[in-house]
């Protein structure tokens, strides 16, 4: 089999024998299954987030309450729409042979989606904390969060993918079964 072009998907060998369209067809499978586990993800917290204006305790809340809790709606609706719009753009491209394009932009939508995700979880979690025990809370809260979304959504991709560069991460035969 030659050699697959230089503008494939991802031209890193990784010792599978697929062509670029094949390596398409399984990127944007892909990036389909980490689309399905986001959007259940932001949709429970959209549930949850308009249902909290129908309940009776919503007027007692501040101005400052109010207009955060409005932020994190306009989060979720934002994180959904930039999380569905790999979706829409293979629609549009459908069987036009732009897989390795839409599969690039899903990367870009999801990263970005992924971001906006850990903004709207800090912020439930502060909005609850705030509303429950005060700002401080809020603030610890948030503050953890966010740190514990930098070390497993950064920093630990970062050491994974260094470690994978410099050769001692564990070769897939050295993996339990």
């Amino acid at each position: 089999m030659p050699a697959p072009p230089e503008n494939a998907v991802d031209d890193r060998p990784d010792g599978r024998d697929e062509s670029p369209t094949e390596r398409a067809d399984r990127n944007w499978n892909e990036v389909l299954q980490e689309l399905r586990v986001l959007q259940t993800g932001t949709q429970i917290l959209t549930g949850f987030l308009l249902a909290l204006a129908f309940q009776p305790a919503f007027a007692e809340l501040s101005a400052a309450q109010r207009g955060f809790y409005l932020v994190l709606v306009v989060l979720s609706a934002l994180s959904a729409i930039i999380a569905l719009a790999p979706v829409a753009l293979h629609r549009v491209l459908f069987g036009r042979g732009r897989k390795a394009t839409v599969v690039r932009f899903g990367h870009v939508a999801l990263l970005t989606a992924l971001t906006i995700v850990a903004l709207l979880l800090s912020g439930v979690v502060a909005f609850v904390f705030d509303v429950v025990i005060g700002t401080t809370g809020a603030l610890l809260s948030a503050g953890g969060l966010v740190l514990l979304v930098v070390v497993l959504w950064v920093v630990v991709p970062a050491v994974v993918r260094l470690r994978k560069r410099d050769g001692t991460e564990p070769s897939p035969e050295g993996l339990p079964q």
